[in-house]
């Protein structure tokens, strides 16, 4: 063998006896844990995603049982990647669990994702169509329209209370204050009765939609912090309390009896304050924004959003207080005429819009 070949062959056989004995010397893996999905991944209603697992080298795998959210979707006798259709799942947060059995033991391994609509909601502007006069004291926090008139809810401590407003002239025909110690929030009418939230006193009040008079009251504590919006589609009562959640209630208990979690395209919703239906659709404001979205009632996704910046005219409010405080908020449907109707807090004006698709 010539010299400089040998030197070559020696060469190799010491990078392969260090690259054995390196072998040899590397520990086994001994944790396990779920390496895909990360910990809250967005994920598009609709898509595919692989869950996989590393299950280390020191204890033997028998089985694999996959759990969505607690219950048993899959189970495998190897250690293969589990393909997770999130078409038709509820939107929002999922928890994800692969409970892996060996030697006799179980090890439950987590993670999360969190399916997001897959609509890119419509984007509309808006046309006035006819500016109607407002009680400046009014902090509104529900509005409704019924019967030829506005049932306006204003809030604030000492400030509250149920209105009924003629249109045409802003002028109240029917009122009842609430006690300086409540703050009224978000109202609906229920065929002859009326009901209404308070913000933070955890309780509801029932009144009679013909004579104002209080005739009931109800717990609002299911597991809310804060009351807000309201509106009754017919069948049940829509709820926010400022999360991105709208609850359901029982249209004779106001208990509630479901939920759905509002999620875009890019991720989830917060501050949903007040409410209507227009065929078919959830209305709701977003508190402190000039948006208000267009959400579908089954499955949360927002479907449009209005943009109503510049209704009021700019520098109206003087005061960073002002600004901050007397937002958007109130939308109001006469079904029969098909008009919409829009309001803020303490604003001059309640203003009839046509919606333009931008």
């Amino acid at each position: 063998m010539l010299f400089g070949q040998k030197i070559k062959y020696l060469f190799f056989i010491a990078v392969l006896i260090a690259f054995i004995s390196s072998c040899k010397n590397t520990p086994s893996i001994s944790y396990r844990s779920i390496v895909s999905p990360i910990i809250g991944l967005n994920v598009p209603s609709g898509n595919e995603i692989e869950v996989k697992v590393q299950f280390g080298n020191d204890r033997k795998v028998d089985s694999v049982v996959y759990l969505l959210d607690t219950v048993k979707i899959e189970s495998k006798k190897d250690t293969s990647i589990l393909k997770l259709k999130t078409a038709g799942l509820k939107l929002g947060n999922h928890l994800i669990t692969a409970r892996v059995f060996g030697d006799g033991k179980s090890d439950d391994l987590t993670t999360n994702i969190n399916v997001l609509s897959n609509i890119e909601p419509v984007q509309y502007t808006y046309q006035v169509v006819k500016t109607l006069p407002h009680d400046t004291s009014s902090y509104v926090e529900g509005l409704e329209y019924h019967d030829g008139y506005f049932y306006e809810s204003a809030g604030d401590y000492g400030h509250s209370s149920l209105r009924k407003v003629e249109p045409a002239n802003g002028k109240i025909v029917q009122k009842t204050e609430l006690d300086k110690k409540y703050f009224g929030e978000g109202i609906t009418v229920i065929g002859n009765k009326i009901i209404q939230l308070t913000y933070r006193e955890k309780i509801g009040f029932v009144y009679d939609k013909a004579t104002f008079k209080k005739i009931g009251e109800f717990p609002y504590n299911h597991g809310t912090q804060e009351g807000w919006g309201l509106y009754f589609d017919g069948d049940k009562v829509l709820n926010t309390d400022g999360s991105g959640t709208i609850f359901f209630l029982d249209k004779n208990t106001y208990q509630p009896t479901g939920s759905i979690d509002v999620f875009d395209n890019k991720g989830p919703i917060k501050d949903l304050n007040e409410l209507e239906m227009i065929d078919g659709k959830i209305y709701a404001n977003v508190y402190t924004t000039n948006d208000i979205l267009i959400i579908n009632p089954t499955s949360g996704a927002v479907e449009a959003r209005i943009d109503l910046s510049g209704l009021l005219p700019q520098g109206y409010f003087k005061t960073e207080d002002e600004i901050g405080n007397n937002v958007l908020n109130g939308i109001a449907y006469d079904k029969a005429s098909k008009r919409l109707f829009v309001a803020g807090k303490k604003w001059p004006h309640i203003f009839e819009i046509k919606m333009i698709k931008k």
